[in-house]
């Protein structure tokens, strides 16, 4: 089965007699059988049990165990968002026999369908191959409203590298999205490495009109910088898809990841990024990828990277 339904199981924490943690609120859902009322300000959470397209970028495998592993770090979390907002888990998408254009295929219908039905969709990876499927979703739903998705990813590398006879992985999914999309393809990279992205990347994106900024200049002291280049992208699109990879973090933080680096963001300074581009109210939808949990250590990059999407949905909707 392509989809597998949620484990209660997965969400545990402190015990308290009315709902502060985040494994109180959180509703398990079997069968995508997706909450339709309108009004309900909702998130909904969707894991990516896929590595195959890791696999298929020469990375290491273990990615297929991110979700689980991020959902037991947001369990005991505690809760601040709105008494009226609701948290449904509809379990993961999985890659079966190295299918992953099926489970893409899935997963674009699944994102398109939350957004229609008024949810936050939070994607729990996985390989960064999962942003090809996501933003698809996205662009199903956007495109006949005629509004202009903007894509930031937070990453040390572009994801921009060409397909491989004509199949996906985890470093193409950015290019593979420009292609599809070609006059409506709006790309935002933070962090990206020079030592980890040839010249022939950048050139890449160059072609593709995208925008960056490298390592070296993605940092606090240059926050006056960065702040004017996001809000003037943030200003130009109607919604944001934020995707945040993990191994963008550097690995004395997030040590668990498919491609670790030691030069990369520290969380401090990620999370005043995701507020600047959460305040826009533009964010649409979310996912964290490329937990390794084969590599973490002490849970350290499961833990953040729960963080990164406790945070981000709390200001999207809660604004505290």
């Amino acid at each position: 089965m392509l989809h597998q339904n949620p484990n209660p199981a997965n969400w545990t924490g402190r015990k308290s007699e009315k709902i502060e943690y985040w494994h109180q609120a959180a509703i398990s859902v079997k069968d995508l059988k997706l909450d339709t009322n309108q009004e309900s300000l909702k998130v909904g959470i969707l894991g990516y049990a896929g590595e195959e397209g890791v696999k298929r970028n020469h990375g290491r495998t273990g990615t297929i165990l991110a979700p689980k592993s991020i959902r037991n770090m947001m369990g005991s979390l505690a809760y601040h968002l709105p008494d009226t907002a609701k948290i449904f888990d509809y379990g993961d998408i999985a890659t079966m026999d190295g299918d992953m254009e099926s489970s893409h295929q899935l997963i674009s219908q699944t994102i398109q369908r939350l957004l229609e039905t008024n949810h936050f969709p939070v994607m729990l990876g996985g390989g960064h191959d999962l942003a090809y499927a996501h933003a698809s979703g996205i662009y199903n739903y956007l495109k006949p409203k005629g509004q202009k998705l903007g894509i930031i990813n937070m990453d040390a590398h572009f994801d921009l590298r060409p397909t491989t006879d004509g199949k996906g992985h985890s470093g193409s999914p950015f290019l593979q999205l420009a292609q599809e999309n070609k006059d409506d393809f709006h790309y935002l990279c933070l962090g990206v490495q020079r030592s980890v992205n040839p010249k022939s990347l950048f050139k890449t994106a160059d072609e593709l009109n995208a925008k960056w900024m490298v390592m070296e200049d993605f940092r606090m002291n240059n926050w006056e910088v960065i702040q004017e280049k996001i809000l003037w992208f943030l200003d130009s699109m109607d919604k944001i898809y934020l995707s945040v990879d993990m191994d963008g973090f550097s690995s004395a933080f997030a040590p668990g990841v498919s491609a670790p680096s030691p030069m990369g963001f520290r969380p401090e300074f990620a999370f005043k990024v995701f507020e600047l581009i959460s305040k826009s109210k533009k964010v649409i939808s979310m996912d964290v990828v490329e937990l390794n949990p084969n590599f973490d250590q002490d849970n350290c990059t499961a833990r953040l990277a729960a963080r990164c999407a406790e945070y981000v949905v709390r200001k999207v909707l809660g604004n505290t």
